[in-house]
């Protein structure tokens, strides 16, 4: 059952003041999600416990089945309220704050999967829920993580990712540390660059265990990065687009590691 709240200054709603603030979020150590599908997923997964959910009343009445399991706090307000607490329009008509893990995913529990993204430096926000989004879409197991990039947990990320960054489990560790783990345990490590001595990644033949590493738009690998890589691939694109954005490289790379599978290439 939801909770009418009429007054902006309602203690209730209070907590919401702070969407807008990564770091009093992070010292709290809650993440917000944002939209109306990113919640309904939060709910239905369970991986996070959900600490309140504040909705208009139109939102209330589509996420209704699913607010049904939450045993917390689910607030009911006028959008403008909302935009009053928060100091945002948000015309999706939902949020809902959950608390961070306590502990991060291990790079032993990624090392199951087949396809791994492992990113050196990419800080955008919504380069990371990119990414997120391609690595579930597209078979990643995990994402790797190095001290540069951007908080999964962000609230631009989570709603750029549709929920991606809270399904699929990732780690942080250094490029070169995270490199030597990985191909002790039977990952090839594919570098995708722009540089022209690449191999084209269409003539890549995978191993039954790929580590995708992918840097920032700009610079790139670090050239540290680009010397541990087993294999350099590129994505041909015309010479004057220069090179594509890391989420589009990134989806294309794991769509062609799908693709080549499939073809029936191990």
């Amino acid at each position: 059952m939801g909770t009418p709240v009429a007054d902006p200054a309602d203690v209730r709603i209070a907590p919401y003041r702070d969407v807008g603030d990564h770091a009093a979020l992070l010292a709290r150590g809650v993440f917000v999600a944002e939209g109306r599908l990113v919640v309904q997923r939060l709910i239905a997964d369970r991986r996070f416990h959900v600490e309140s959910v504040v909705v208009t009343p139109a939102a209330y009445q589509q996420l209704s089945p699913w607010l049904e399991c939450v045993t917390t706090a689910v607030l009911i307000c006028a959008p403008d309220v909302l935009s009053a607490v928060t100091g945002f329009n948000f015309h999706r008509g939902c949020l809902a704050l959950a608390r961070r893990p306590c502990v991060e995913d291990s790079l032993a529990s990624l090392l199951p999967a087949e396809r791994l993204l492992v990113l050196e430096g990419v800080g955008n926000p919504d380069n990371i829920g990119g990414l997120f989004r391609a690595a579930l879409a597209l078979g990643a197991g995990g994402v790797v993580l190095d001290e540069r990039c951007g908080d999964p947990f962000y609230r631009k990320a989570v709603r750029t990712s549709m929920g991606a960054t809270l399904r699929v489990p990732f780690t942080r560790l250094p490029v070169i540390e995270a490199v030597a783990k990985l191909r002790a345990a039977g990952f090839q490590i594919v570098g995708l660059t722009p540089a022209p001595d690449a191999i084209d990644l269409r003539d890549l033949v995978p191993a039954s265990k790929v580590a995708m590493l992918l840097g920032a738009e700009g610079g790139g690998l670090s050239a540290d990065a680009l010397d541990c890589s087993d294999v350099l691939a590129r994505i041909p694109v015309d010479a004057a687009a220069d090179s594509l954005n890391v989420t589009v490289a990134a989806a294309i790379a794991l769509y062609q590691l799908g693709s080549w599978a499939s073809r029936g290439g191990r």
